[in-house]
């Protein structure tokens, strides 16, 4: 099972003629590729799988997903179908 995370966009750069993004899961800090979105911007929340942001989302959606995730990792719960 592959998950997407949301994150937060903090910052835009250009690395070696690519789109990159730091971005905040939440505390934790990534670098992600955004070749993807041309249109991100800064404050923007993005879906990011295994280093590229996929999908802008507006902020009432990223939050209700983190909170969702929290509960999650709260219970311990393991996801069906992972490894």
């Amino acid at each position: 099972m592959c998950l997407g995370i949301p994150a937060k966009v903090i910052e835009l750069y250009e690395n070696k003629g690519l789109k990159m993004a730091k971005v905040d899961f939440g505390g934790v800090v990534k670098e992600a590729c955004m070749e993807y979105l041309p249109e991100v911007k800064l404050g923007d929340y993005t879906i990011v799988h295994v280093g590229f942001g996929l999908s802008i989302l507006d902020e009432q959606e990223a939050m209700e997903t983190m909170e969702l995730l929290r509960q999650i990792d709260a219970q311990g719960t393991e996801v069906p179908g992972s490894v």
